[in-house]
């Protein structure tokens, strides 16, 4: 299955406890970490849902 690598570019600092949830959701919890998921259609709604604190490095 195709993988793809999403780094966290935002602070989840005064972000909603979803959007929190959601970044631990994918595997990221500190700036400039880098997490590699299979790429699914779940894993891209929370990729959409975080967009503007994730960034997609390869994919």
């Amino acid at each position: 299955m195709a993988t793809i690598k999403i780094k966290q570019t935002g602070s989840p600092i005064r972000r909603t406890k979803d959007q929190r949830a959601t970044l631990v959701g994918l595997g990221l919890n500190k700036m400039h970490k880098v997490s590699e998921l299979q790429d699914t259609p779940e894993v891209r709604g929370m990729i959409r849902k975080v967009q503007h604190m994730v960034q997609v490095v390869e994919g």
